[in-house]
């Protein structure tokens, strides 16, 4: 790598952002079937935020390197990858490892980005936009002229949600603080104030008979609210425990919970369905068939990006060595849209 300098961020143990650790080393060599991508953004997600606090649920021991996806250029290459793939610039979902200057992915794992689309604007849309857009066209099965429900429709995956939903033909309600609410009708969402109105009462004047889909990121107690607000044949797509996420004891038990009344709510003969969803669900089965699918929905997400369909907002670019800050200012929830780090 010609001297190139490895630099990446360690998450060493339960600590407040400000205990992220800076290591420095050599580049990795790509192995056979892999590549080495040069890092031009990676961001901060909802994941990171629970494994500094060792909530997530499969999260690796520590100490480890986060970051959940990444954009950037293939550096070099092992044996039996395309030489056409360096110089390309890519996407990659990777759950851990994406928080380092040089990351080292295989190569069935990398979507290569279009032309004209930017890596932090790229970045936006990688695991936020492979989520949403599951949750809806695979979970859900949405279909134009139905209503949802997307709770935290501000939020980064929520905000993904909305727009493609409303490529769908699909009328969406959003919950979120009344911050937001302009922002949200502007995408043609109507909005619900979670802090100050009953969101059940105002959901039910809104979709008298029901919601056709809710997508529900919170868990707790709330997760009954929108089980209840499903119309007949109506989804419940839970994809997060956010109201424990500063709880103490087990990380597996909320989604345990969750999983519990999933299989207790399915087993009801109502033609409701509800289900957990897991972007890496299936991976440890059929791994040739998750990349596949992986695949073919990022690069949905990222067509859609380059055609101006869908939009996720930057909401700050910090470097790397800032990944504290960056971090911090992810769990203020005072900004709209994605904290990005650059190398």
């Amino acid at each position: 790598m010609g001297g190139v300098e490895l630099v990446e961020v360690v998450l060493p143990g339960k600590v407040e952002p400000e205990g992220l650790q800076v290591r420095r080393g050599t580049v990795p060599a790509p192995g056979d079937g892999q590549v080495v991508v040069r890092m031009e953004a990676t961001g901060v997600s909802f994941a990171e935020q629970q494994m500094r606090r060792g909530k997530y649920y499969d999260q690796p021991p520590f100490p480890f390197v986060p970051g959940y996806d990444l954009v950037g250029t293939v550096e070099s290459a092992g044996r039996g990858v395309g030489p056409g793939l360096v110089g390309t610039r890519v996407a990659a979902l990777v759950k851990v490892g994406g928080w380092a200057s040089h990351v080292r992915v295989d190569a069935a794992d990398v979507v290569p980005v279009p032309a004209g689309v930017g890596p932090a604007e790229a970045e936006t849309v990688v695991v936020n936009g492979v989520t949403a857009w599951q949750m809806l066209h695979r979970k859900a099965r949405v279909r134009a002229g139905q209503t949802v429900l997307v709770h935290g429709a501000n939020g980064g995956v929520g905000m993904v949600l909305v727009q493609l939903a409303h490529a769908a033909g699909v009328k969406v309600i959003g919950t979120a603080s009344a911050r937001h609410h302009e922002g949200l009708r502007a995408r043609g969402v109507t909005p619900v104030d979670y802090r100050t109105q009953d969101v059940p009462a105002r959901v039910r004047e809104l979709a008298p008979g029901g919601v056709d889909a809710v997508f529900d990121h919170v868990g707790g107690p709330g997760i009954t609210d929108s089980w209840r607000l499903l119309a007949p044949g109506g989804t419940l797509v839970s994809y997060g425990s956010a109201a424990t996420r500063d709880d103490g004891g087990s990380k597996q038990l909320p989604v345990l919970r969750l999983l519990g009344r999933v299989w207790l709510w399915n087993a009801l003969p109502n033609g409701r369905h509800a289900c957990f969803f897991n972007v890496w669900a299936g991976r440890g089965l059929a791994k040739n068939r998750f990349r596949a699918r992986l695949r073919a929905d990022l690069t949905q997400v990222l067509d859609a990006l380059a055609r101006g369909e869908l939009s996720a907002p930057v909401a700050a670019r910090l470097p790397l060595a800032r990944a504290a800050e960056a971090l911090r200012l992810a769990e203020s929830g005072t900004v709209v849209g994605k904290v990005v780090l650059n190398p």
